[in-house]
Formats: C-alpha cells, structure tokens, sequence
C-alpha cells in the first residue's frame, strides 16, 4: 500500500461503485448473467476486470461491432432491469464515507460524485452510504458522452464544482479506469483496494498513492491531506 505526501486541498471527486459501495462483484455477476441471456459464454472473472467502465466500453471487449449492432442495446437494458431487481437490494456501503465525507466538509472541502451509474441507481447509492446531505455536485452516465477510463465524467464533476484549481483536487476511485480517467482530467487520483483491484494495476493506471477503503482514508487523513486553508 504507497501513500502520499501531504498537500492542499479544496475538492476531492469520489468515484461511487467499488470505492462507497460494496458493489463491483455484484455489478460483475449481473453482466456475465446478461451475457448468457444472449447466448455469450463471457466468464465472471473476465468481467470483473472490467468493472469501472461503462456499456460502451465494456460491450466492445467481448461482442463483436456486428453482435453490439443486434443485440447490444437490448442487452444492456436487460442487464441493468436484472441488476436492480436481483442485486440492488444487497449492495451496502462501505465503512466510514460518511465519517470521511463529514471530515472532508469540516475543513471545508467540496465533494463529487463522478460515476457511470444510471441517475436513479445513484439516487439509490447516496441515500445508502447516507452522504445525500454532504455533496457540492454529482454526475452520473447523463453527464458524459463516453465513460471512464475516458475523462468525460471527470470533465463533468470540475465544471459542475466550478473556479476550483486542478491542483487542488484529489480523485479517489477503486480501478484503473478511475485512475486513467482522472489523470487524463488533469488530476491525481488515490487509489482505493475494497473495490478488489490488485494494487499494481491501480499504480498502473496512474494511482499516485493507494490505502485500503474509505475508513484507511480517514484514519490517514493527516497523513495525506494538508490543511484546505493552507
């Protein structure tokens, strides 16, 4: 686990999935569930690597242009009405977000969300983690043309904060995907292990510094965060 050194903060832009809630497996088995629907042998593990991007992104890696022409809206549509109705309702929030969020705001630093999930599943993902009252601005798949590792979602969350220096502003996600998207975006970003990506690829994607869940975040936070006034 790297950790980083201190440095000032104003806003910090949290990835949702995998980093305040307990999901990435869940998310994993409802893909590889639609892909058997329509007939594709795509193993659970193969997609749990690629958990973090969104549809568009991830369709591309195990359908061919013509199998995404046929049936790859309908596919996705199935995999999102199977995941709420079999496996929302056993997601759960990590420990801590809301004691890290409420830390975050006490020193007077503005908080994102940047996530690909659908606007109703993140209404759902923010009342679980209990944080619908500590968020500055919040983007979802609406919010960006192509998802991560593409910085559009990240583009969304800085204008929607607004006049804050990019320098100023720390991205925590669980993937390389958050990591790539952020560096592109012109940020650093902190990796987090809970949502089960190995360290090494998070260092890969661009992780300037890695600790194990939201809560290893706030028992470090003096350790990693300089004052936000200066």
């Amino acid at each position: 686990m790297t950790r980083s050194s201190p440095f000032k903060l104003s806003a910090v832009i949290f990835d949702v999935d995998g980093t305040l809630i307990n999901s990435v497996d869940l998310h994993a088995q409802a893909w590889a569930d639609a892909f058997a629907e329509f007939g594709c042998d795509v193993p659970f593990e193969r997609v749990r690597r690629q958990i973090g991007k969104g549809g568009d992104k991830l369709l591309p890696v195990f359908l061919t242009k013509s199998q995404i022409k046929q049936f790859g809206d309908d596919l996705e549509t199935f995999r999102g009405e199977h995941f709420k109705r079999k496996y929302l309702p056993l997601l759960r929030p990590f420990a801590g977000v809301r004691s890290l969020f409420e830390r975050l705001i006490g020193e007077g630093i503005r908080i994102a969300l940047a996530s690909s999930a659908k606007p109703d599943e993140l209404e759902i993902y923010k009342r679980m983690a209990e944080v619908l009252d500590l968020l500055d601005a919040v983007t979802s798949s609406e919010d960006a043309e192509a998802s991560k590792p593409a910085p559009d979602i990240v583009h969304a969350a800085l204008r929607k904060l607004g006049g804050v220096r990019k320098d100023e502003i720390v991205m925590i996600g669980d993937t390389p995907y958050d990591a790539q998207a952020a560096v592109k975006a012109g940020l650093r970003c902190i990796g987090v292990l809970c949502g089960g990506f190995a360290a090494s690829s998070l260092t890969r994607g661009g992780c300037s510094a890695i600790y194990r869940s939201p809560s290893n975040i706030l028992v470090n936070y003096d350790a990693i965060f300089a004052s936000a006034h200066g």
